[in-house]
């Protein structure tokens, strides 16, 4: 884990700021994470427990395939969600895969919107990626309108594509591609 003195944001925005994953969430992310419980079933499970956020954030920030971003509010620093940047390929693909999820206390308020912006900012900009994917179930209608919202396009349908809850569950695939025209930019 970086250095949990560390206070820098990674990006800004108007109401929101981009954070790396560290310890000193836990309690903070755990308890929300159990608080939107309602709201994240049966899409996604983010870690309810701090030992389990710990092996949760270690291995988003010591995977070189990996990179998360905690979404704070600006007018608070609360936590508003978080978006993460999975299974990232590099060479000649430049591609990750995103994951993301917003908190009950934030849902519906445009925060986990302003922070999907500035990730592909940074993910198109610094990071150099040229192409993110989100495969999403196909009755997630907020996550839908969300990367809809964010300029993805709808690329295909892949049934049976993750183990979630206890079942296969079928996909959509959405991506969306930096507008530039060669490797990084």
């Amino acid at each position: 884990m970086p250095d949990q003195n560390l206070a820098l944001p990674l990006a800004e925005g108007p109401r929101t700021r981009l954070d790396p994953y560290r310890l000193d969430d836990a309690e903070e992310f755990t308890a929300l994470a159990r608080a939107s419980r309602e709201l994240h079933r049966p899409w996604l499970f983010p870690p309810e427990d701090t030992e389990a956020f710990a092996a949760y954030a270690g291995r988003i920030v010591e995977d070189p395939t990996k990179q998360g971003y905690l979404v704070r509010a600006r007018e608070d620093g609360r936590v508003a969600g978080f978006i993460n940047i999975n299974n990232i390929v590099r060479a000649g693909f430049q591609c990750g895969a995103l994951g993301y999820g917003a908190f009950a206390h934030a849902a519906g308020r445009g925060l986990l919107t302003e922070g999907l912006g500035l990730v592909l900012r940074h993910a198109f900009g610094p990071l150099g990626l040229h192409r993110l994917e989100a495969n999403i179930q196909p009755a997630n209608a907020a996550s839908i309108a969300l990367v809809r919202r964010a300029g993805f396009r709808l690329e295909g349908f892949s049934p049976d594509f993750l183990f979630i809850d206890g079942a296969w569950r079928d996909h959509e695939r959405w991506a969306i591609t930096a507008r530039v025209s060669g490797p990084c930019g």
